[in-house]
């Protein structure tokens, strides 16, 4: 199984303009770093109203650059060398004032003038007041960026810092992460996984014991999330099948949103046929039997009773199906006896892999960032390292793809 991450070794030029979402890009400069890239940084003068050059410096680890001017900075990185130095520049926030300059072709400040002079890919997520990016004059700029090959991530729709609602919101931190990979993952050639077809469950399940009251549990879906997002950056189809999360649909996948695990086994089915599936949600084992239609209320007697029964097996359910994907990965998460568990539950699911990790106090594996994990196969097993959940999303995806390569140059292929 390939171990690479994507960002790792990449170099990313990220130019700052001004806007309240300029306090995203300094969580975004930590997420690039956290994913092997190095990124250096050129802060506009407006952007230097809203983040500071020392924050930036220092997340960076690098010089800021800020002045055409610079004599000292032009003689040992220019601005046409700051350029083409990047593997990719990333304009976040990219305002109406710098797209406009962008699409006009100007050079009156270092970070038009750079982007300007660069040869290299250009990714660009706008932020602006929702009125802003309505207006024509940002449309026809979007449209002759966009001609010319800059590529997009957002806005979104949301709350504006000045209290108006709609498209204009910057992208969040991780989904400008999501569209880098996707550049890159484009430019690397061929897709492995392209004309294959991939279910990914993710999040949790929420049980109703009356209108306001559930079971559930603490999943985040990041994992999920990251799989099925990783699993489209190498051409899959993907169908996500997710419990309620607060997480934003990754790009490129097909997102059904379901709340029980009835629910979710009624769009794991529709989503049948495919060539593998990822059973990666949290999936209650329990529900209550017949609901309340209305809230329960104290009355003085006592709690009420809730009698439980099982919820449908997801994973064994389409490890058995007649439309059985090629390959089924579960998920395992245990508290203590990781890989013991995680082995006999691989055999009593029917499943082809089980990817097992420990959720036990003080671990922080449902709603953080990072995961370790142990990958059951028939034939093999393997402890990775802890990563953030990202890496162990390429990973596992990569994993995926060697197994079908290997399947098609000994067996012919299988779709």
């Amino acid at each position: 199984m390939s171990n690479s991450v994507p960002l790792a070794g990449k170099r990313i030029l990220l130019v700052i303009a001004g806007g309240i979402a300029a306090y995203k890009s300094l969580d975004l400069i930590r997420r690039l770093k956290e994913r092997g890239a190095s990124v250096r940084a050129i802060l506009t003068e407006a952007g230097a109203r809203f983040v500071t050059p020392l924050s930036v410096q220092a997340l960076t680890g690098d010089t800021v650059y800020q002045d055409l001017w610079s004599l000292t900075d032009e003689s040992s990185m220019g601005h046409i060398q700051l350029s083409r130095d990047a593997d990719l520049v990333v304009v976040a926030p990219a305002t109406a004032d710098l797209m406009a300059r962008m699409a006009a072709g100007m050079a009156n400040d270092l970070a038009a003038t750079a982007l300007l002079a660069t040869d290299k890919p250009v990714l660009m997520a706008p932020a602006m007041n929702v009125r802003m990016w309505l207006h024509p004059a940002t449309q026809d700029n979007l449209a002759r960026l966009e001609a010319r090959g800059v590529r997009r991530v957002g806005p979104n729709d949301g709350d504006m810092a000045c209290g108006e609602y709609g498209p204009g919101r910057m992208a969040e931190p991780l989904e400008i992460v999501d569209a880098i990979i996707g550049v890159f993952t484009e430019r690397a050639g061929p897709r492995p996984l392209a004309g294959r077809r991939a279910l990914v469950t993710s999040g949790p399940t929420v049980e109703a014991i009356d209108p306001v009251r559930y079971i559930a549990n603490r999943s985040s879906g990041k994992q999920g999330h990251a799989i099925a997002a990783a699993l489209a950056r190498l051409g899959a189809a993907v169908t996500l099948v997710t419990g309620p999360v607060r997480l934003p649909d990754p790009p490129g996948c097909t997102t059904v949103a379901i709340e029980s695990a009835q629910q979710m086994l009624d769009a794991c089915r529709a989503a049948l046929p495919a060539d593998v599936a990822v059973c990666a949600a949290a999936v209650a084992d329990w529900r209550v039997k017949g609901a309340a239609g209305h809230k329960l209320k104290k009355d003085g007697g006592g709690p009420p009773v809730l009698e439980l029964e099982e919820n449908p097996d997801i994973l064994a359910t389409l490890s058995r199906a007649e439309s059985r994907p090629a390959l089924v990965v579960g998920f395992a998460a245990e508290t203590r006896d990781v890989a013991a568990y995680a082995r006999a539950k691989r055999l009593r699911k029917g499943c082809d892999w089980i990817v097992a990790n420990d959720v036990g106090l003080g671990t922080q594996t449902f709603g953080g960032d990072a995961n370790t994990v142990h990958v059951i196969r028939a034939d093999a097993e393997e402890s990775w390292p802890t990563m953030s959940k990202d890496a162990v999303a390429e990973r596992l995806a990569r994993a995926i793809a060697d197994h079908f390569t290997q399947n098609e140059s000994t067996q012919g292929d299988t779709r």
